[in-house]
């Protein structure tokens, strides 16, 4: 069974670097929303289109419009971490019960 532990144990790494690498991401793109990068650079085209996915629907969920600030990197920040905390660990757990 120590198989199994230790694959649940990788897949649980990957999850939690995935996390962390989008989570930079959406940081990545609220600072860019400061500064107003050229649309065509391929990096700013790059992380747009990785975060815009998530970001859109929670933009429309958010009752909030016309303020002039976005929450939803706020809102995804705060379910990353979220997921981090509780899905991340409770993986771990498991695996290590499977050792």
């Amino acid at each position: 069974m120590f198989v199994v532990g230790n694959f649940i144990a990788a897949v649980a790494r990957i999850v939690d670097v995935a996390l962390t690498v989008y989570l930079w991401l959406i940081i990545i793109r609220s600072v860019l929303s400061w500064v107003n990068p050229d649309p065509y650079n391929p990096i700013v085209r790059f992380i747009y289109q990785v975060t815009e996915p998530v970001m859109a629907p929670i933009r429309r969920w958010l009752p909030i419009r016309g303020m002039g600030i976005d929450f939803s990197p706020i809102i995804i920040l705060l379910l990353i971490l979220f997921l981090q905390s509780f899905l991340v660990k409770s993986l771990l757990e498991l695996a290590y019960s499977f050792r």
